[in-house]
């Protein structure tokens, strides 16, 4: 029994990121005590019952103020007949795969067929493709019912859902940022490059989806903010001493410039041994941009 006048604390919950069997996005689910790592399967609550799902989380709290009464609970992990049924699907799903691409070529379709995924219910099968535009697929719909006799759902995504999907590794060596723990895809410019001062070659830019990589947006804001104070690369600046140039290249962390002098001797200055006067001119600049 609890002594009066005590304040019983409820533990928060914790929470798993999962991505359901078919489907390419990322939900999170109420692990309801149950014991569960990255990499395990699980069965889930949906809208229309349960649902198998892949866990691509360990379990942890939410951040204080989290609103997870949307989120759903994990009813159990998955039994050994569970797994044994998702894995019975991943051998099916190949032939699957391999069929439907046969008919996309034989009704000459400018679509690609990456993935295929068979509900935990067996009540349907889920066909992702990518194509450049619009794709007329009701025949196609029409023969791979025939084929498989089952509901069809055609899901186009893109370049970057296709890689979140498919899965890989970036040019860091981890797994792909989209394919782990990712819920949104957000949107990437090249000027979170430009102030960051990263080399503009596209190939160390885009990751394996060919568009520029997510990691990009992460320090971008730090590197904003930094920067608001720091003159851009060949503005004129008027160092301590009275001598002038121009910013050939800004070191944005250690706060240093090279500057190219009217002489046209390059000088690495700290950026807080420029004319105040000069750097706040040149924020305002900046701010304008």
């Amino acid at each position: 029994m609890e002594q009066e006048g005590t304040e019983i604390k409820e533990e928060t919950p914790e929470i798993i990121r999962t991505r359901l069997i078919g489907c390419c996005k990322l939900y999170h689910f109420v692990t309801a005590g149950i014991k569960l790592k990255k990499g395990d399967y699980c069965i889930v609550e949906v809208d229309k019952g349960q649902d198998a799902a892949i866990v691509t989380s360990d379990p942890f709290i939410p951040h204080k103020g989290t609103d997870i009464s949307s989120f759903k609970k994990v009813i159990r992990k998955a039994t050994d007949d569970d797994v044994k049924k998702i894995e019975t699907h991943k051998e099916k799903e190949r032939e699957v795969l391999r069929k439907a691409g046969d008919k996309v070529e034989s009704r000459n379709l400018q679509m690609k067929i990456v993935r295929v995924d068979t509900s935990f219910d067996d009540s349907k099968i889920i066909f992702y493709f990518i194509a450049d535009g619009r794709i007329d697929f009701r025949e196609l719909v029409k023969d791979l019912a025939y084929e498989f006799r089952t509901r069809i759902e055609m899901r186009q995504i893109g370049v970057r859902d296709q890689a979140r999907i498919i899965g890989g590794y970036g040019h860091c060596g981890r797994e792909l940022c989209c394919s782990s723990f990712l819920e949104e895809f957000e949107p990437v410019s090249i000027k979170m490059a430009k102030a960051q001062n990263l080399t503009l070659n596209p190939n160390k830019l885009s990751g394996i989806c060919g568009r520029l990589m997510c990691c990009l947006m992460y320090e971008y804001t730090t590197y904003k903010e930094i920067n608001r104070d720091l003159p851009k690369y060949g503005k004129k600046v008027t160092l301590h001493d009275g001598r002038t140039g121009k910013v050939r290249k800004v070191n944005t962390i250690a706060r240093k410039l090279i500057v190219e002098l009217e002489d046209t001797t390059m000088v690495t200055v700290d950026a807080d041994d420029l004319d105040v006067e000069k750097v706040a001119l040149e924020a305002d600049d900046s701010a304008d941009e």
